[in-house]
């Protein structure tokens, strides 16, 4: 993906912001800017939410010897994979996460004259981030719980195995 400057989107603004704006302008804007706040801060959370659970799901590996959820690697290797493969999940969500916080606005405003054009054009880079971060947000969601519930049931395993 080329890197493309921020100074088309500030020209672009600035030619909309020659005539004073409608106020229907300016409460859409911050509409549309408001739900982008609010998807960043979900993400954030997620991407925290995501590291603290990868941190706990690391447990079974780092317990020290003798704790009920303690793995030794040469013995219980099949349940060290299988603690591994089930931080998988929650790595893909990290990624998820981290790949809609990077996604901008691609605003592109080369052959177009006029406010309402430059409106609509940012209007549209707008919607589309937004319902790329959602998408983004809502498979994250979805791999974090994959990867908490596998990670309750490995634990479950690893208790039964350590009591039966």
């Amino acid at each position: 993906m080329a890197f493309v400057s921020f100074r088309s989107r500030l020209r672009a603004f600035q030619t909309m912001r020659c005539d004073p704006p409608e106020p229907g302008f300016i409460a859409d804007l911050e509409f549309l800017e408001n739900r982008d706040l609010d998807l960043s801060v979900r993400l954030g959370a997620m991407l925290g939410l995501n590291a603290l659970l990868i941190t706990i799901g690391t447990h079974p590996i780092s317990a020290s010897p003798g704790a009920p959820l303690s793995l030794d690697a040469p013995t219980q290797a099949g349940f060290v994979l299988a603690n591994l493969a089930a931080l998988l999940p929650l790595v893909i969500s990290c990624f998820l996460a981290l790949r809609a916080m990077l996604l901008g606005e691609e605003f592109d405003a080369d052959g177009l004259e006029g406010d309402a054009a430059l409106r609509q054009r940012l209007f549209a880079s707008f919607i589309r981030s937004i319902d790329a971060q959602a998408r983004l947000l809502y498979h994250a969601v979805r791999w974090t719980i994959t990867g908490g519930a596998l990670n309750l049931l490995l634990w479950g395993a690893i208790l039964y195995a350590k009591m039966a």
